[in-house]
């Protein structure tokens, strides 16, 4: 290992050691009432006033009541301006109709207009960085706690007795970035041309289906559309506040071709249906692309894509494959303060490119970032700590449900018969996790702020099989390691104590680990340690750290062995599953050829190459169609085989996260929403933040 990069560490001791007694031990979440929506853990911590403290989830209110909604609206100076130039219409024109404007009441108080949030991101692979900050524009979406599903373009909805029908109605006057009307239309283009289109999706989403059966989707009226299907299926409400195919919004999925709508007056024009073939094939030829589906998918990404309409607060001004990144507020955002100051209050979000953490960490440091939580490690805090006053910041300080540092086999790998041999074994997995140290990982990566175990979340959620699953097969034990390692025919050594392969060429057996680079969790750092423990049992580990972009196309491939993530958003497994179970096709590093089989019901791709794993995907498949009680026990059961398969080796999860927000910066919330579908910061609302001087 390179203990040299974790030296400064030690010489810190004592900063850590008030960190450890001001957050204390941590502690069990508390149990929200149902799995699908967990709510957020009252964790209350006393120590030093200068210290970050894990304090309570908070964030703005919606008001839904329209008896409260402001009659009067004010919008940015920047906007007046354009206004008395002709070049937009009255901020009474651009907003919903007065009864369907959306609401905001700001978690401290009315904001200021005007300033640019600065931010760094890591690449054009980090779109997620502001996509996250603009998921407001989902159909529905969760109050800040994430246990309570709230309106968001959909204003109101009706749901049949038995489950099979929802009738959803959309906000009147509501209008695209470009000043479109946003309509029924935007929804069912997307579901007849995006998600029925073959050439795009060539089986639906596994969102829209249930009973093995597509949902039906009907416009009723130009802003009421209703989805009908032929069994129960009372998880969809969920689905359509989740983060997945169905519910996230174009922002965030289109690239993938998903999202849930799209803007049908802008996204036609790249479709054969619209014009013919030759024509959008000529365009995309025109622009370099290699077919009409490559254009088509990179049109409907908004970071990419400065052209492309959006709900969202923000619109893109500079794409993210530039150095510096940028959005400008959306002049047609639908969302509205108390006193009717229509939302953002911020002007501009301006993202300049990190070459890696540590510059990322010490421009934070410096000052240059208004507002950052992503790619800020945990184990940068005493550093943070250090420079506080003179950087003119806060710490805050938050714990998640899901565990933060997950090594998945990749169990349709093929690419090595030996290693996909050895991989599909159980013992070797499960001595391969016992060879891992994780205490130690804890205390130098995570500052002892984690919970050292199984990939398994927190243990206190419903949809958890029990305590006992925290530490099974997730201690550290190298003799058993060794024994089982010995006993499934890996006995054989070279005369440093490797263990060889076993196909008669005398090599030694590699194990590739796989990690992106620059992400907030020190993947690369645990990995060395990992390959400094697992010298104890033998087994030579070869470091594969990527350009995230690489590391996904990569994963995507087929080519990882094992690839290291968070199951961040499993909290919720019905509405983010893609960390536990093979069930995603954009990121499947546990088996994306597994994945593609799910998801073409068996057409393509890998049949699971365990019953353990094609029973776990049968009780997800199933979880679709029962109440939240019966879901948790399907959860349940599915916990139990991951872990007891290893079929990924957790190693800290729970770990404590870190967010720095410069001192004139208004209305970030101490702590947000720790779970996926809450699309943080999404649940807190960015667009209430403001620049008090």
């Amino acid at each position: 290992m390179n203990r040299t990069k974790y030296s400064w560490l030690l010489g810190i001791v004592m900063v850590v050691a008030l960190v450890l007694s001001a957050c204390g031990a941590p502690a069990a979440s508390e149990a929200p009432a149902e799995e699908a929506a967990p709510a957020a853990a009252e964790e209350e911590a006393a120590g030093p006033a200068e210290l970050p403290q894990i304090v309570p989830i908070e964030g703005p209110d919606v008001i839904l009541d329209p008896a409260m909604f402001p009659t009067e609206f004010s919008e940015a100076p920047m906007l007046a301006e354009m206004v008395a130039a002709g070049e937009l219409p009255p901020v009474e024109e651009r907003l919903p109709d007065s009864e369907d404007i959306y609401v905001i009441k700001p978690l401290n108080e009315i904001g200021k207009y005007g300033g640019t949030w600065r931010r760094g991101f890591t690449g054009p692979a980090d779109g997620e960085n502001l996509m996250r900050i603009n998921s407001s524009s989902r159909l529905l979406t969760w109050d800040y706690s994430a246990s309570r599903i709230i309106p968001s373009l959909i204003k109101d909805w009706e749901i049949s007795e038995d489950h099979t029908q929802y009738t959803l109605h959309l906000r009147r006057g509501a209008k695209w970035s470009d000043g479109h009307p946003f309509t029924a239309d935007d929804i069912l283009f997307w579901y007849e041309d995006v998600a029925l289109n073959e050439e795009i999706w060539p089986t639906p989403p596994t969102e829209m289906v249930i009973g093995g059966e597509v949902g039906l989707l009907e416009k009723i009226d130009d802003f009421t559309v209703r989805w009908t299907f032929a069994s129960p299926y009372p998880l969809f409400l969920d689905i359509l506040a989740g983060d997945n195919v169905v519910g996230v919004g174009p922002d965030t999925q289109g690239g993938s071709n998903g999202g849930g709508y799209m803007a049908k007056h802008y996204m036609s024009q790249f479709l054969p249906k619209y014009s013919s073939e030759a024509e959008v094939t000529a365009m995309a030829e025109a622009e370099g692309f290699d077919s009409w589906l490559e254009m088509f998918s990179y049109k409907a990404y908004l970071p990419q894509n400065p052209d492309l309409p959006t709900m969202g607060p923000w619109r893109t001004v500079t794409p993210v494959n530039e150095a510096i990144w940028s959005e400008v507020r959306n002049p047609y955002y639908w969302a509205v303060d108390t006193e009717g100051n229509q939302l953002p209050y911020i002007d501009e979000i301006v993202v300049t490119l990190a070459q890696d953490r540590e510059v990322l960490v010490l421009r934070a440091i410096a000052g240059e970032y208004d507002h950052q939580a992503r790619h800020i490690s945990i184990s940068a805090l005493p550093v943070f700590l250090e420079n506080m006053e003179e950087g003119n910041y806060r710490i805050d300080m938050g714990r998640a449900f899901y565990h933060n540092n997950v090594v998945s086999f990749n169990h349709s790998f093929d690419g090595d018969a030996e290693i996909q041999n050895w991989i599909q074994n159980r013992d070797f997995r499960r001595a391969l996790s016992m060879g891992i140290r994780r205490d130690q990982i804890n205390e130098t990566i995570f500052l002892g702020l984690g919970v050292p175990g199984s990939a398994m979340i927190a243990a206190s959620l419903p949809s958890t099989p029990g305590d006992e699953y925290v530490t099974k097969w997730a201690t550290y034990d190298p003799d058993q390691a060794n024994a089982l390692l010995d006993s499934i025919g890996l006995d054989a050594k070279d005369d440093e104590g490797w263990r060889l392969r076993t196909d008669g060429s005398g090599e030694r057996l590699r194990i590739e680990l796989a990690a992106a680079a620059a992400i907030g969790w020190d993947w690369d750092g645990m990995f060395e340690m990992i390959k400094d423990h697992w010298k104890a049992i033998g087994i030579w580990a070869d470091l594969k750290i990527q350009e995230r972009s690489l590391f996904e196309t990569e994963s995507r491939a087929n080519n990882h062995q094992l690839a290291v993530w968070s199951n961040g958003g499993s909290s919720a497994l019905w509405l983010y599953p893609r960390h536990v179970l093979p069930v995603n096709l954009v990121e499947a590093y546990m088996g994306p050829d597994i994945a593609r089989w799910y998801n073409s019901n068996g057409d393509e791709g890998m049949a699971p190459p365990y019953p353990e794993m094609e029973r776990a995907l049968d009780l997800f498949r199933q979880g679709y169609s029962v109440g939240s009680e019966e879901r948790n026990k399907l959860a349940q059961e599915i916990w139990s085989l991951v872990v007891d398969e290893v079929w990924q080796i957790g190693t800290v999860g729970q770990g404590a996260g870190i967010a720095i927000t410069r001192n004139n910066l208004g209305n970030v919330p101490l702590r947000q929403c720790p779970a996926l579908h809450c699309r943080t910061p999404a649940t807190r609302h960015p667009p209430t933040y403001y620049f008090k001087e």
